[in-house]
């Protein structure tokens, strides 16, 4: 029983940053992140990036594979609201 804790554990860590693929996709067609909150997204960075060297460092499988996933799609989440954050230019 816990073999299969760990595997469904290990595959929900790497799935649920996936979860922010369709943000960024609304922001690309939108280009706008008008509705996203700076803060927000930048404190959930910040912590993030602060938390990843432990999570690469544990002996747990699923933190280290959720570290190792989340820190891509959440910088790469943090990119496009920081680069549409202004909405649509005039000269697009």
């Amino acid at each position: 029983m816990d073999e299969w804790i760990q595997k469904i554990g290990t595959a929900a860590c790497i799935v649920m940053p996936f979860f922010n693929i369709p943000m960024i996709l609304h922001m690309m067609k939108r280009k706008s992140s008008k509705d996203v909150s700076i803060s927000w997204v930048l404190g959930i960075w910040v912590c993030t990036v602060l938390m990843t060297p432990q999570a690469l460092r544990s002996q747990d499988t699923a933190f280290r594979a959720f570290g190792a996933v989340n820190i891509f799609f959440f910088s790469i989440l943090t990119f496009f609201v920081l680069k549409y954050r202004n909405g649509p230019t005039s000269d697009s």
